[in-house]
């Protein structure tokens, strides 16, 4: 990772992501790198029915997710790897993590981000509890968001810093490698950006698999596919990932925050109102910050090309 290496300075000898980089899927590669986490998500079940009977429930319930979710996501990692290393002797490689921002520097696009973040969390809070509201009118609804509701506290039902770590550090690295590393870097490079980003975000949404998290999870989802589109950083779009999921799991344990679900719940609507103005200017005006970023790529964002590997002759 070379996030914070300094213009000008040589690269490191290694990439953490290179093994991905020739392996930009369209459409169907999206849906296949679905079926590889639906593949993950059965293997999780399994070691679940295993580790279960092992730990005992109280255990499992605080740490067992701490195995269970990276799980799910290695058919997908295996799969994207193999086609890489294939494509990489007739397909030209893009990085999953480059550092194009323009005048900025990458400390200060960290601060801008982790503001922008913590304001959008707020802004989408009016929708979030609209989107609610209208969706468990039904009684079924209703209950199916009770057990969801359920399933989020399962996982961050244990400890404070096994929640931190599981929501607050291993869902964005493993969800921005994903979303953004592979499908949105790959759809840069089949369709127009702005459908790009959007198919990337309904993607993020639905492997939310329910609609309360799944509108915020579009709603940010298009964020951080522009922020990625315009620098080309799959760290910057973890860091955005990260503060949004570390902000929720603070919140969930405050005492006396945590039977709260929404903001509007416990304020008055003027102050309510008023914060969510300034939210919105927060974002708008962080938004601005990318967009003045010059584009070296138009067609496929500042996604940097991968340096062609030399194939050796055969002895």
């Amino acid at each position: 990772m070379s996030f914070f290496r300094p213009k000008g300075a040589p690269r490191r000898n290694y990439d953490l992501y290179k093994g991905y980089s020739y392996y930009t899927p369209g459409v169907k590669g999206m849906f296949a790198l679905l079926g590889m986490l639906l593949i993950g998500m059965l293997l999780g079940a399994i070691v679940t029915m295993i580790l279960m009977p092992i730990l005992g429930q109280k255990a499992f319930m605080a740490y067992g997710n701490l195995v269970i979710y990276p799980l799910q996501f290695v058919p997908a990692m295996i799969y994207a790897s193999v086609k890489s290393k294939r494509n990489a002797l007739f397909e030209d490689g893009w990085k999953l993590n480059s550092r194009n921002f323009g005048k900025w520097s990458p400390l200060s696009l960290v601060a801008i981000v982790i503001i922008m973040t913590l304001a959008l969390a707020f802004a989408s809070d009016i929708v979030n509890y609209a989107n609610y509201k209208l969706t468990t009118r039904t009684p079924g609804m209703a209950r199916f968001y009770d057990m969801i509701s359920e399933a989020m506290k399962s996982m961050t039902g244990g400890p404070v810093w096994a929640s931190i770590l599981l929501v607050g550090i291993m869902a964005p690295v493993f969800e921005e490698w994903l979303c953004r590393g592979e499908v949105l870097r790959g759809l840069l490079r089949k369709v127009k950006p702005v459908w790009a980003i959007v198919i990337s975000a309904l993607f993020f949404a639905a492997i939310h698999g329910n609609p309360w998290q799944a509108l915020n999870a579009f709603l940010i989802g298009c964020v951080l596919g522009y922020v990625y589109y315009k620098t080309g950083s799959l760290i910057l779009t973890m860091i955005i990932h990260a503060t949004n999921n570390t902000a929720a799991v603070v919140l969930a344990n405050i005492d006396s925050l945590k039977d709260v679900d929404y903001f509007i719940d416990i304020m008055d609507k003027t102050t309510y109102g008023i914060f969510i103005l300034i939210s919105l200017v927060i974002v708008a005006a962080a938004l601005m910050v990318f967009k003045g970023i010059p584009l070296r790529y138009p067609k496929g964002g500042n996604i940097d090309p991968e340096e062609s590997i030399e194939v050796l002759p055969e002895a």
